[in-house]
């Protein structure tokens, strides 16, 4: 998996705190300078006056301010189960590689066996590692190679199938079907402010799947670095409550 940040709003949290002086403003925010409408904040510096302002919204449920700034995201190889968990998120924005249109009939099946094209879950190579749901615990070393075995077998053999399909002309729109739910796909997606911390309450969360929550802990830490006073409020203060944030 590989989480690329495309595309951010600039200066994210400057706009989160235009937006929520806005709210309280006699005069419009338009006219006035970032110093003069964050007079009244407390705080020796801009920056200290823009920490200040975030963690009250942040504690206080003001989270309109954080719809303003939008950031758009890349990532590589995600599978289809992960792509659909993603996408139950509507106030996302999605592209999503097609597979009406993108035909993998160049994949070397040998290359799937050794874990190309399709997402390879770690209860499939790691005996210790249990998920949830799972009907026992950890497994032996004889077990996770049978298991392992299996998965391989299974997913090298959907990969052939669809390729022999292609081959006899059937479209790849239809010869996708036999293909499995881990196959790899690339994903754009973009959402605001307010929307990330959403997903991450849900999706970063001790019973997620373990795909999306790497995948969502990928996207926090280009936030961390994109909004870094909000996304540190968040990770102290908010990040693994019991109240998630609503959409």
């Amino acid at each position: 998996m590989d989480v690329r940040l495309l595309e951010a709003t600039e200066d994210p949290e400057r706009v989160v705190c235009t937006a929520a002086r806005c709210d309280y403003s006699s005069g419009f925010v338009g006219d006035q300078s970032f110093a003069e409408m964050m007079d009244t904040v407390e705080g020796d510096t801009i920056e200290e006056k823009k920490e200040t302002l975030i963690g009250h919204l942040l504690d206080h449920g003001h989270f309109g301010p954080f719809e303003h700034p939008q950031a758009t995201f890349a990532v590589e190889g995600i599978s289809r189960s992960c792509m659909a968990q993603l996408t139950r998120h509507r106030h996302v924005s999605f592209d999503v590689q097609s597979m009406r249109y993108v035909a993998f009939d160049d994949v070397d099946p040998a290359d799937v066996r050794e874990g190309a094209m399709v997402v390879t879950p770690p209860s499939a190579t790691d005996p210790d590692w249990v998920g949830r749901n799972q009907s026992g615990g950890a497994v032996d070393g004889e077990t996770i190679e049978r298991r392992e075995q299996i998965f391989r077998e299974s997913v090298t053999e959907s990969v052939e199938s669809y390729q022999e399909l292609l081959e006899t002309g059937m479209a790849p729109e239809d010869a996708r079907f036999v293909l499995p739910i881990g196959t790899e796909v690339n994903m754009v997606f973009s959402m605001n402010v307010r929307m990330l911390m959403h997903i991450a309450d849900m999706r970063a969360a001790a019973d997620s799947q373990w795909e999306i929550r790497e995948l969502t802990e990928a996207v926090l830490d280009h936030a961390a670095e994109w909004c870094p006073l909000t996304f540190a409020h968040y990770d102290e203060h908010m990040k693994g409550r019991k109240n998630r944030l609503a959409p």
